[in-house]
């Protein structure tokens, strides 16, 4: 499958729409902590073990996006949406099955190994591809799409919920639900493999600067680089922070007020739930597109310092007030999203535009490593306070002030980072060669 070149005219503004078609369908994963009570309620699971299947997705993404983002730039991104399809799809539809038949082991593998790849692959897909249609806002055009992704769980958390309500929290009704959301999601994937297309220049906009202009790395000189791993370091440092929260949101802010005169119930945590997938898809746009213009490693800053602050102010503070709980996580969940969707532009800064999906499919191995720590800190600490005989607030004191230390590290790293050695840049005539060389592949 070639990736196809938009013909004389196209307007750029359609590659986003397909971007989102499949970012919005794969964002699923943020709303996997609807199906943490009902799951543990009907297989007898741990919150630790609820957690598994979300945790080996993330993990599953990293390295599918690693492994696959070098064959995704070659391929083109009708290719890699392609895949996301199958894979994401036919994750849920075995977990359904592992749902159906009770075997916990399928919904694991089918929702976390399967359908993780396809989030990995169909994550990667449309980023390179929207860099060299928006060369003068990387920021923002990347921002558009990866806000999708932050964004899939404002209608995927209702829509669940209102699913298990309608067929039942059982494991047949968790079933249902499950087989409902795989088909779904195939149908709607559909539409960004059938819309996509790629430039057929390197300056697809009048005016707008070259898609080559500046310092060009490849990726396996990337990766030699210091500047390659302080990014890796902060992307995972703010990941695990957000992602600490966003994993276990609708049992966290019950256990915060279980013993205050105004509980939280079930609909309340699932629209606390929706409510952190706005601010996270709000916060890609938003802060990315400001990243635009206030530079990447400033905003980087902003989303590492200001978010410690947050935490501070959640452990101090939090289960006194409410709204004070709320505008905290929903400020973390922005600068979690706002990480991602600035990353590929800050990937641009320091590499150019040669690789830099190959090169961000790699570095979303932090991601990876972020998916199974922060789940894994709040889960097991909070386990572990629980077994103590600690409730409400008490079960996450000791995990926020983790999550401080490792945002101060991605302060730190952040700050080490500096302009890309010109021994590891790539000689203008080879880049031409190259891309020379690949249009006529990909007309």
């Amino acid at each position: 499958m070639s990736p196809p070149v938009a013909p004389a005219g196209w307007s750029r503004w359609l590659v986003p729409p397909a971007a989102l078609a499949v970012h919005l369908s794969i964002g699923q994963a943020y709303a996997w902590s609807v199906f943490k009570p009902p799951l543990e309620s009907a297989l007898g699971l741990s919150g630790t073990q609820s957690a598994l299947p979300f945790q080996l997705g993330i993990v599953m993404l990293g390295l599918s996006a690693a492994f696959g983002g070098t064959l995704v730039e070659r391929k083109g991104p009708r290719w890699a949406m392609t895949v996301a399809l199958i894979c994401f799809s036919s994750g849920f539809l075995l977990s359904a099955l592992g749902a159906a038949t009770e075997q916990y082991w399928l919904i694991v593998f089918g929702y976390g190994f399967v359908g993780g790849i396809g989030l990995g692959i169909g994550y990667i897909s449309p980023v390179s591809t929207l860099i060299k249609w928006f060369p003068d806002r990387p920021g923002m055009a990347t921002g558009i799409a990866i806000m999708g992704f932050g964004g899939g769980a404002l209608i995927a958390s209702p829509w669940s919920a209102q699913m298990l309500e309608s067929f039942g929290t059982d494991s047949s009704g968790i079933a249902l639900a499950f087989l409902v959301h795989g088909l779904s999601y195939a149908v709607f994937m559909s539409l960004g493999v059938l819309l996509v297309r790629v430039p057929r220049t390197e300056k697809p906009v009048e005016g707008a600067p070259s898609v080559l202009q500046g310092p060009q790395v490849s990726a396996r000189s990337a990766v030699r680089t210091p500047q390659f791993w302080l990014l890796w370091l902060v992307l995972c440092m703010n990941v695990t922070a957000g992602i600490g929260i966003l994993e276990k949101a609708a049992p966290m802010i019950t256990d915060f007020f279980a013993g205050t005169s105004t509980p939280v119930s079930v609909s309340a945590a699932a629209g606390f739930v929706a409510l952190l997938s706005a601010a996270n898809m709000a916060g890609r746009i938003g802060w990315s597109s400001t990243s635009d213009l206030i530079g990447r490693k400033n905003i980087y800053r902003v989303y590492l310092g200001v978010g410690a602050l947050m935490y501070a102010l959640i452990a101090l503070f939090g289960d006194s007030s409410k709204p004070l709980f709320v505008l905290c996580a929903l400020v973390i969940l922005s600068f979690y999203g706002g990480g991602f969707a600035t990353v590929p532009a800050y990937l641009k800064d320091l590499f150019g535009t040669y690789q830099v999906g190959a090169i961000h499919g790699r570095l979303l191995t932090a991601w990876s490593t972020a998916g199974v720590l922060g789940p894994l800190i709040v889960n097991w600490i909070a386990d572990r306070q629980e077994s103590a005989g600690k409730h409400g607030s008490d079960l996450y004191g000791v995990s926020f002030l983790i999550m401080i230390g490792l945002l101060v590290v991605g302060f730190v790293a952040n700050e080490l980072v500096r302009p890309v050695n010109a021994r590891h840049h790539i000689p203008a005539p080879r880049e031409a060669a190259d891309v020379a060389r690949q249009q006529p592949e990909s007309a």
